[in-house]
Parts: C-alpha cells; sequence; structure tokens
C-alpha cells in the first residue's frame, strides 16, 4: 500500500496527516511515478495553512517530485515525448507529491536530467522556472547590471546560473557567511542592512537595470525603488502588498501568465540541467515520514540549499 501526506483541515506541517491510500491507477493522459524524492518548498505548507477560496480539504501535499514511471495509461506520452515503466522522471505543478507513489498528468512529466540525483531532480523546476520568470518580466539583457535580494537562498541561486548564462551582470544581497555560494555562482555579493543603496552602487558603477526582490523585506523594496527607474523593472515573488500600492511587479504560480510561462519554461530548463550549466545545491533529506521535520527546518529561512524528502522505494 502507498503512503502520502495530506492536510486534513488547515494548518501548519504538525497537522499534516502521513496516511496508507491507494493511488489511482493511470487513465488516458496520465501516469504513476514511483517517488524517489520530493522536493520541499515554502508553497507546500504556505497553500494549506489557512482556508481560502478555491481550496477544498483535504488537500494531498507536494508540487514536484523525482522517481520512475510505475505504470503509463493508455495512448500516452509524457511531456518529453514516448517513455516506457521503469523511466526515471521529474514532475512539476503536480498535487500530491509527498508520497511513495503518485498518479498525475503526464502532460506534467519530463525524463529525468540524468546529471542530477533524485533529491537534486525533484527540487529543480519550482525554483527555475520562478528564477527564469524573474529574469523573463524584468527584461534583462546582456551586459545589464540587475539587483538580486536573496541571491543565496534556493530561487536566487537559480537566478544567478541562469543569470551567468545570458551575461547579465548580477549584484545578490546575502549575509556575510553566504558570500561565497553567491560568488561561487557567479553573482557579487553585498550584505544586506543599513547603507545597502550606497554599498549597491559603489559596487555597480553604473546604472541598476532591474531588481529582483525573493526575500520580501521592505528594505528589499525600498532599495529596489530607490536605484530602478523604472518600476516595471522591479519584480518581486514575496511582497504583494507592496508592488500593489508601488506599482511594481509582482509573480506566483497560482497567477495564469505565471503559470503559463512557467509551464513553458520547463523544457529549456531540464535541458540546461542535462547540460551540466543548471545544478541545485542540496542542503539535506529527511526520511518521507519526517516531512514536518523538513518544513521546521525550512521555516528558519537558513537551511542552506534545498531540502528533499526521500522514500525507500
Amino acid at each position: 500500500m502507498a503512503r502520502h501526506w495530506v492536510a486534513r483541515v488547515a494548518g501548519s506541517p504538525d497537522s499534516w496527516e502521513f496516511e496508507e491510500y491507494e493511488p489511482a491507477a493511470p487513465r488516458e493522459g496520465e501516469v504513476t511515478i514511483r517517488v524517489r524524492a520530493a522536493g520541499v518548498n515554502p508553497a507546500d505548507a504556505k497553500h494549506v495553512a489557512a482556508a481560502r477560496p478555491g481550496i477544498k480539504f483535504p488537500v494531498p501535499i507536494g508540487y514536484e517530485v523525482s522517481g520512475e514511471l510505475a505504470a503509463i495509461g493508455p495512448a500516452t506520452r509524457i511531456g518529453s515525448g514516448e517513455a516506457e515503466v521503469g523511466d526515471e522522471v521529474v514532475a512539476f505543478r503536480v498535487r500530491g507529491g509527498y508520497a511513495t507513489e503518485v498518479t498525475v498528468p503526464a502532460a506534467k512529466v519530463f525524463a529525468k536530467p540524468s546529471t542530477l540525483t533524485h533529491p537534486e531532480a525533484a527540487n529543480l523546476l519550482l525554483v527555475g522556472t520562478t528564477a527564469a520568470e524573474m529574469l523573463a518580466v524584468t527584461g534583462a539583457t546582456p551586459g545589464e547590471t540587475v539587483l538580486l535580494h536573496g541571491a543565496s537562498g534556493a530561487v536566487g541561486v537559480s537566478v544567478l546560473q541562469q543569470a551567468r548564462l545570458r551575461d547579465v551582470r548580477v549584484i545578490g544581497t546575502a549575509s556575510p557567511e553566504r558570500f561565497g555560494e553567491v560568488r561561487r555562482f557567479g553573482g557579487i555579493p553585498v550584505a544586506y542592512g543599513s547603507g545597502l543603496a550606497d554599498r549597491v552602487r559603489a559596487l555597480a558603477d553604473g546604472p541598476i537595470a532591474a531588481a529582483l526582490d525573493a526575500v520580501g523585506t521592505d528594505e528589499a523594496v525600498d532599495v529596489s525603488l530607490a536605484l530602478v527607474s523604472d518600476r516595471r523593472r522591479i519584480v518581486t515573488i514575496a511582497n504583494f502588498a507592496r508592488a500593489s500600492a508601488d506599482g511594481f511587479l509582482a509573480i506566483a504560480g497560482s497567477m495564469p501568465d505565471s503559470a503559463r510561462f512557467r509551464d513553458e519554461v520547463r523544457s529549456e530548463l531540464i535541458a540546461l540541467a542535462q547540460n551540466g550549466d543548471l545544478v541545485v545545491p542540496l542542503a539535506r533529506t529527511f526520511p518521507l515520514a519526517e516531512a514536518p521535520e523538513a518544513h521546521r527546518l525550512l521555516a528558519t529561512g537558513h537551511p542552506g540549499g534545498k531540502l528533499a524528502l526521500v522514500t525507500d522505494a
């Protein structure tokens, strides 16, 4: 019998239940994945933390996984093409990934990059597509300098790698102990805190073309507004109230335009990973049964890289 994590009521991960269940047999256009690893993301907990329109409980937890095809529906191809039972795959924007097996739409499933382990691959696409959209909506072009708030975080590290491939120069905020991580992926580190705008100006030696906020603090927003003249080139994934009040961009996977972009860019990111141009720094893995413990570490804001839940499949 398979097992999965489910939120039966709104609440924190400590209220979730780890229970036995029977995955549905895949119909045409569906596949069943034997999960090897599930990516751990803030959205997994945030989306079931409180009751809200469009959420009907119980809700199976988890949006991205890596594993092997256990069953394929009739006349079905996955998102990357033909596939066979046993093939290694990744799936993104699915429901119920915190599981030993899960049946999902085949269009959301792609051949796993052989360069990544299952825990790494399970964390590739949510942060990767978010980072790609941040660069896209701000129109970052070769030769420009952009400011990235939260450069050593999961989304920030993906932004750094993708910007480097586009010859976009990035000044990234981080704590001093994380400067090495920012430099590792091609960024120019700068400490956040009082005087940030002046430190960025000194490092930039020219205009800051765009600002990408992955942390959501008022400092990040205020400095972005002070340094970037065109508010259409400022984007946040974490401070929607300020975006609305101050007239700059906010994006999220729940927005139709964002969802469409992120679906379209999946294949490109998988290809980058396969070529070794996009990596996923992993901090730690947890057994699937310890999902709440993983989220307690994630909630500290300093996991030091991505987290994954692994099964004994």
